[in-house]
């Protein structure tokens, strides 16, 4: 089971991203509603996940990296005061600097903004708790040496991509085909605020434990 658990982890965060707005489904979403079409809302999430996943791949190349020079628990203490401050800046400065893109961008363009939109959110970070314990040289994969270390790193965000993808996709085609963006006024709640609480745990667990 402990091996097992960061790989639910990293599904469960992948799930959290595709049920956050701000991570693609809502564009979507409005892009199907802006070109009358559910056939728009199918092409954009995988543009949407893609993005996603290789926000989430620069992050886990660069602990796979650090892991070759730096010991576990200088990596783990930055990772925790790298996600609380993450959280500070998201919540005082993020809200204000949204990135905008018309809805006549392309998949290149929408894939773009969802790296953006995804680097902006700390969606990296976050999914640090899941990937220490697999990639680094203490783990219980050490054995299998760096171009292991590579491996379970690419198969990590497969993971969490797919789970992203596949809440996404169901949200994205529940809202536009039955719900309906209306939702959003009478039954919503501070997504960004639950964001930035979730980024201040996550880095206070990883100092104290």
């Amino acid at each position: 089971m402990n091996e097992l658990w960061p790989w639910i982890l990293l599904a469960g965060l992948g799930a959290f991203h595709g049920l956050n707005p701000a991570m693609g489904w809502l564009f979507a979403v409005a892009l199907g509603v802006h070109r009358q079409s559910s056939a728009a809302v199918v092409q954009a999430v995988p543009a949407i996940a893609v993005g996603h996943a290789v926000s989430i791949a620069l992050v886990a190349g660069a602990l796979v990296a650090a892991g070759l020079f730096v010991d576990q628990a200088a990596v783990q203490t930055a990772a925790g005061a790298g996600l609380i401050g993450w959280a500070v800046w998201h919540h005082f400065v993020g809200h204000g600097r949204r990135v905008r893109i018309g809805m006549r961008t392309g998949l290149a363009g929408l894939a773009f903004w969802s790296f953006l939109m995804a680097t902006a959110h700390g969606a990296g970070l976050m999914i640090l708790p899941a990937l220490i314990p697999l990639c680094l040289a203490d783990s219980p994969l050490r054995e299998i040496g760096g171009d292991g270390s590579v491996a379970i790193a690419i198969a990590a965000v497969g993971v969490h991509t797919l789970a992203m993808l596949a809440v996404t996709s169901l949200v994205a085609l529940a809202v536009y085909r039955w719900v309906g963006l209306e939702i959003l006024r009478s039954a919503w709640f501070n997504v960004d605020l639950v964001w930035t609480l979730v980024l201040l745990g996550t880095g206070c667990v990883l100092l104290i434990v």
